[in-house]
């Protein structure tokens, strides 16, 4: 199905990101990869996913306009286009609001959305001048519902929701799809420092900690998984899902639906 086609997802060394960049790989689809990574750890990732298709990694900072512009520029050299892209970068930083670290603000609504406004916007006139187009925003349930301490990551995901409502209504009679995908709770490093956090302040063990965690969120009382991530997204790029778009699709064992 993604043979012909190109990915460029960003924050795909590790997580959610590398999870969906080895479904997208082992689809047939080319990839391109951005991400905080050593030249060594860069070079070993390349390398296993190459095994699949034609990678390239590419180390923007996406906080920086023009790196966004250029991540872009480089996949399209190398790979004459990109038709899908899947913003996942991101950060955490949590505090309350009368203690946030104002350079922390800037540094979460930098990376977790307006980079995604700068690589849509580079990507966009090549996906409209060939007639089709999938963009996929990783946005989280903090896209549609907020939590204590998170100001700067819920509204920067607020904002990728919105986002990804306007770049559809756009592209509506273009062949583009605008997608947000919505995860709750999935186990990864923020998360398990979460929940190391969380057992280390209330003498709980770790397995306590989880269970009180998803307790809490999520009633299924299980993690969304970054295999359940990688195949909406998926889903999303296939020939059955050309008349989703606007849509933000929760992902987080009923989270949202409280």
């Amino acid at each position: 199905m993604l043979r012909d086609h190109t990915a460029l997802i960003t924050g795909a060394t590790s997580g959610i990101g590398l999870g969906i960049a080895q479904a997208f790989a082992a689809a047939g689809c080319r990839i391109a990869i951005n991400g905080i990574a050593t030249p060594q750890e860069a070079d070993l990732l390349v390398s296993r996913l190459q095994r699949e298709t034609d990678v390239l990694f590419h180390p923007a900072d996406l906080a920086d306009p023009k790196q966004c512009v250029a991540l872009i520029e480089a996949a399209e050299t190398r790979f004459g286009a990109v038709d899908i892209l899947i913003n996942n970068a991101g950060v955490q930083y949590v505090a309350p609001v009368e203690e946030f670290p104002p350079d922390r603000w800037d540094a979460i609504l930098a990376i977790n959305l307006s980079a995604a406004f700068h690589t849509i916007r580079a990507v966009l006139p090549g996906m409209q001048k060939r007639g089709w187009g999938r963009i996929i925003n990783i946005a989280s349930t903090h896209g549609l519902v907020a939590s204590i301490h998170k100001a700067a990551y819920v509204a920067a995901k607020h904002g990728l929701v919105g986002l990804t409502k306007v770049v559809a209504l756009e592209n509506a009679m273009r062949g583009i799809t605008c997608n947000a995908i919505c995860p709750g709770f999935v186990l990864t490093p923020l998360v398990e420092q979460q929940i190391d956090d969380r057992a280390r302040q209330s003498g709980a063990t770790n397995e306590e900690a989880t269970r009180e965690l998803l307790r809490e969120r999520q009633p299924t009382e299980k993690f969304t998984t970054v295999e359940d991530i990688a195949a909406l997204a998926i889903f999303l790029c296939s020939p059955a899902a050309a008349n989703i778009t606007g849509a933000s699709l929760p992902i987080d064992g009923a989270w949202t639906a409280q």
